[in-house]
């Protein structure tokens, strides 16, 4: 093993999924020979920690539609040498998994971007075994309110009624309600046992600096480009860096909730 690979070992998850992911792990309940599986395992976190966790009596799966994070995650999986971990390229919407064959389901932060919520969540029950664990965290819809916020004061100053329209729109699309997604995990069968609801903030020294963040330009400036404009935006970063300016900094909010349900 090189040096430079060495290294890779300690680039343990990324910091977006930290939170959800500890408080994820502090819900599910492991013990020996459990067939595991991850949806959305993304950078191998927590799926790599929980396969480590629960010992080589348990079989973990995780699943990824990408191909970047399918390969990232196999190769963690020889350098830490974890006999009990397989990652698959799937979409959650068809598990290509028999009928009730896991003790343990987990998705962090991993239906947020699925194209259809109450197939996974039927797929889910179906490959769950009776009794069968299923723990779930997704951030909820006043995510980054203070941008939000901000960004829709710009749209209606210049009346801008459709681009704010489209905004609310998109944070519907990918932040459910909690009560949405307990409306339809009791459809799909499942049994509520507890429900987490926590947060943190992620804080900037300005509106620039949360503009030029890699993770924000990645994971959400995409999306933002499909109702605003480059123009907006600066008018949306001035009113922050103002901010920022009278109050010491720019920070934004991201709730989140953790589901523990059995089937």
């Amino acid at each position: 093993m090189t040096k430079l690979n060495q290294f890779l070992l300690y680039d343990e998850l990324p910091l977006w999924s930290a939170p959800f992911g500890l408080t994820l792990l502090d819900t599910i309940r492991i013990r020996k020979n459990m067939k595991i599986l991850d949806i959305g395992s993304g950078g191998g976190f927590p799926m790599l920690e929980i396969a480590e966790r629960a010992g080589t009596t348990c079989q973990v799966w995780g699943i990824d539609p990408s191909e970047d994070a399918v390969g990232m995650i196999r190769n963690k999986i020889a350098l830490k040498k974890i006999p009990n971990a397989e990652i698959i390229k799937t979409t959650a919407e068809i598990l290509p998994f028999p009928d009730k064959h896991f003790h343990l389901v987990v998705a962090n932060n991993g239906l947020n971007n699925v194209s259809d919520e109450k197939q996974v969540l039927s797929e889910c029950f179906r490959v769950c075994k009776k009794g069968a664990q299923l723990v779930l965290t997704m951030n909820l819809p006043h995510t980054m309110t203070e941008f939000y916020e901000i960004l829709e004061e710009v749209f209606l100053e210049k009346e801008n009624f459709f681009a704010a329209e489209k905004m609310h729109a998109h944070i519907h699309e990918k932040r459910k309600p909690a009560e949405l997604w307990k409306e339809q995990i009791l459809q799909a069968g499942f049994s509520i046992q507890d429900i987490i609801v926590d947060g943190f903030k992620i804080r900037y020294t300005d509106g620039t600096s949360f503009l030029s963040h890699y993770f924000i330009r990645t994971a959400f400036l995409p999306s933002w480009e499909k109702f605003t404009s480059a123009t907006d935006l600066r008018k949306a970063e001035r009113k922050m860096n103002r901010i920022a300016k009278e109050t010491g900094g720019f920070s934004v909010s991201i709730p989140f909730i953790c589901f523990d349900l059995v089937k």
